[in-house]
Parts: C-alpha cells; sequence; structure tokens
C-alpha cells in the first residue's frame, strides 16, 4: 500500500487534571482547563508516522474537529511527524453536542475527499469513552475495519492485525482501504523535539466546516444531567478472618 493516511487527533482534558462537574450539572467544567491529545489518538498518530518512514505510505494527514484551539492539537501531531493538518471549525453548541457520529460522517467524508487508503482513529477519548467513531466510520465508508488494534503489519494490499480482546488476542487479515483503530500496546508515541516543533509551525493547516463537506452534525442525543460518581466510604482494617465474618453479618452479607 503507498498513499494517503488520515489519522483523527482529539483535544481533551489532560488525563492529569481532576475533573470538575459544573454547578448546573449541565457538563465538566472546561475552562482555564489544561487540555492537551486524547492518548489513543497519540498512538493512532505514532503508528502512522512509523508507515511512513518505513516507505509503506506517503502522506500523514490529521484531522481534528473543533474551535481555534484544536489547532494546537493539530500542531502537536504535526511536530510529532504528521505532514499537514485539516482543521474542521466547529463551535457554540455545535461543539458542545459533537459526538461520535457526526465527527465519523466528517471523516468519512474527509476520506473520501482526500482519497485516503487508510483511517486510523484512537480506539477511544478518555473524556466520553465512547468507542465508536472508528466503527461508525468503517460503516459509512463501507470499508474493512481492524479495532483495538495492537499490532498492525501491511502485506502488499492487506493488513494483518492483532486485536485486542476479552479472551486474549485475534489475529485478523483485512483488505484496503481500511479503518484501524489503535490500543494501548500498539507502540510508545515518541516526544516531540524543538526542532520539530518549530517545523510544524510552518506546516499547512487546512480549515473546512462540516457544511462544505456537506455533513449534518445536528445531534440526535441530549444530556440531561451530568453527576460526580458518589464518594466512597473510608474502609475498615480487620485483624482476624472472624473479625470480617462478623462485620459482614452487621452489614446483612451473610
Amino acid at each position: 500500500m503507498s498513499g494517503r493516511v488520515l489519522v483523527g487527533v482529539k483535544r481533551v482534558i489532560d488525563y492529569a487534571v481532576k475533573i470538575r462537574v459544573k454547578p448546573d450539572n449541565s457538563s465538566v467544567v472546561t475552562d482555564g482547563v489544561k487540555h492537551s491529545m486524547n492518548p489513543f489518538c497519540e498512538i493512532a498518530v505514532e503508528e502512522a508516522v512509523k508507515m511512513k518512514e518505513k516507505k509503506f505510505i506517503k502522506e500523514v494527514v490529521v484531522v481534528s474537529c473543533g474551535p481555534q484551539q484544536a489547532q494546537e492539537t493539530i500542531r502537536t501531531a504535526l511536530a510529532m511527524g504528521a505532514d499537514r493538518g485539516i482543521h474542521v471549525d466547529v463551535t457554540g453548541k455545535d461543539y458542545d453536542n459533537l459526538g461520535p457520529l457526526q465527527v465519523s460522517k466528517i471523516m468519512a467524508a474527509l476520506a473520501k475527499k482526500e482519497e485516503a487508503q487508510l483511517v486510523i482513529l484512537g480506539k477511544q477519548a478518555i473524556d466520553d469513552d465512547c468507542n465508536q467513531t472508528g466503527q461508525m466510520t468503517a460503516a459509512l465508508l463501507d470499508w474493512p475495519q481492524g479495532t483495538f488494534a495492537s499490532e498492525v503489519t501491511l502485506e502488499g494490499d492487506k493488513m494483518k492485525v492483532v486485536r485486542e480482546i476479552d479472551g486474549g488476542l485475534e489475529t485478523i487479515k483485512i483488505n484496503t482501504p481500511a479503518v484501524i483503530t489503535a490500543d494501548l500496546r500498539l507502540n510508545t508515541p515518541r516526544y516531540a523535539t524543538l526542532p520539530n516543533i518549530m517545523k510544524a509551525k510552518k506546516k499547512k493547516i487546512d480549515k473546512v466546516k462540516p457544511a462544505d463537506l456537506g455533513v449534518d452534525i445536528t445531534s440526535r442525543l441530549e444530556v440531561l444531567r451530568v453527576d460526580e460518581p458518589p464518594h466512597r466510604e473510608a474502609g475498615v482494617k480487620l485483624e482476624t478472618v472472624a473479625d470480617l465474618v462478623d462485620k459482614l453479618k452487621e452489614a446483612g452479607t451473610i
């Protein structure tokens, strides 16, 4: 396979930040909060860049949907080795309601427009944990999919994908073009070096709107309320098994 790879990158609240819910329970607090690239998207970018370094593909194009700040995430991917970026401008209520189906429609439309041979996405985002965008994108394109990939090998016009499943590992072989979703053990993303960060500032980022792609991003879902998980009560250390049995009897579990 030799051609173009499309990689989705999502801007999310940084994994080290403690999430806080807004007082009106409408969503989580994002103002003044550190954001970064979704970790699984970093793995997807790394895999695409490695394919280019091995001469399997010619160009890595990264895509991010969101407001102007999404370009920061694209720049990070460009500093990792991607060639150019596409910023799909989505703001306001449309951005607040942007879900996997809407993003899948955008990715599918761009895959056709860019004549991509491969789409690589993170298996899920750490903010909503949906794990749906890759599967929906493959369905909309009617392409084969290799999800939860922990190893990807190109074999001509086919790909061998080792998938992480509940029972262990599953190896499949699929035709290209295809959609791949990256699992945690697929690779270790590189750090962007200072020279590459400087070079990324000169790389091209195209800006489009969903309407330019003929995509309707109207959401069919409504979030009624967001709540923090209940606080857990402190545990108790017990000296003997007899004490444990007594406690369980008190709780009515035995």
